[in-house]
């Protein structure tokens, strides 16, 4: 079961990069239509005069395919071999329904002309997607049931309050790029209109505000836990978020290079892999006897 757990979160990771590269290629309208490549083909043509944007562009249409046959390679394993742990089938569910939604979404940013928004918006479902599919993959180490947390109720609403920052932070991020030079398509780009230095900072500030309040829950999660692990999990979120910040600002002294770009959107991923996995190792099974 883990191998398949471990393979879902790889490719929504993976599928963000391939999204990146669309992006900084300036290969979103590749395929210009939707759901076909061009009018009467679903794959690229000989004709077609986008060149090599049309193939980066039709891989990655064809990784959601790979998508949705993980996941439901990962639902029919649960079902055979762990049906009685039916939040996590739920949560495989979720995946799924998601990968459908996202190709729509996917279909409605071609068909905007890659409207920023929609842009930002499919960006975001893919981080929800990624949280989900981390969360099945540490959930699963635990015995099925309820949990409690192991640390003080202070440090876990800290937490409650992180996640929330994570997701401002993330939003004004897509913010950013959708302010920025990279919009995906090389001839006829489609901004926001906002200034980019003004939003870059607004963003650099709720990190600051992020890093603060995860080193205050690295801290309590160091006092309080009542069993080893949490403390832990949360100091590699406090990593990986330093090293995020860093090619943040790296990437916007040196005017936004397409690789730190795509080097911060892993980044993006990672971290709320890392968020995701603090959260649930912070937690034990309901039914344990306090240490």
């Amino acid at each position: 079961m883990a191998p398949l757990l471990l393979a879902n979160l790889v490719v929504e990771v993976g599928i963000v990069v391939t999204g990146g590269l669309v992006r900084l290629t300036g290969s979103g309208l590749g395929c210009p239509t939707w759901p076909q490549c061009v009018p009467g083909s679903y794959v690229p043509t000989v004709e077609q005069e986008e060149g090599i944007h049309k193939v980066i562009e039709f891989g990655n249409r064809t990784l959601t395919g790979l998508l949705g046959f993980v996941a439901l390679a990962l639902l029919i394993a649960l079902y055979r071999w762990a049906r009685e742990r039916r939040e996590l089938i739920t949560g495989t569910w979720v995946v799924m329904a998601g990968i459908l939604a996202q190709a729509v979404v996917g279909g409605i940013t071609v068909l905007t002309g890659l409207n920023p928004w929609i842009v930002a918006f499919h960006f975001l479902c893919s981080m929800a997607l990624i949280a989900v599919s981390a969360w099945l993959y540490w959930r699963h180490t635990q015995p099925a049931g309820r949990t409690r947390s192991l640390l003080h109720p202070l440090v876990t609403r800290l937490q409650q309050v992180l996640v929330a920052v994570a997701a401002v932070v993330l939003v004004l991020g897509t913010v950013v790029t959708g302010s920025g030079p990279h919009s995906g398509d090389a001839d006829t780009p489609a901004r926001t209109g906002f200034d980019p230095r003004t939003i870059s900072w607004l963003h650099a500030d709720a990190v600051m505000l992020f890093i603060g309040i995860c080193v205050a829950v690295w801290l309590g999660a160091k006092l309080t836990e009542r069993a080893p692990g949490p403390a832990r999990a949360w100091w590699v979120v406090l990593l990986v978020t330093l090293a995020q910040g860093l090619v943040g600002y790296v990437q916007y002294l040196t005017k936004l290079p397409e690789v730190l770009v795509l080097a911060h959107m892993l980044g993006a991923s990672l971290l709320v892999v890392a968020i995701v996995r603090a959260v649930v190792l912070s937690r034990e099974p309901a039914t344990a006897v306090p240490a």
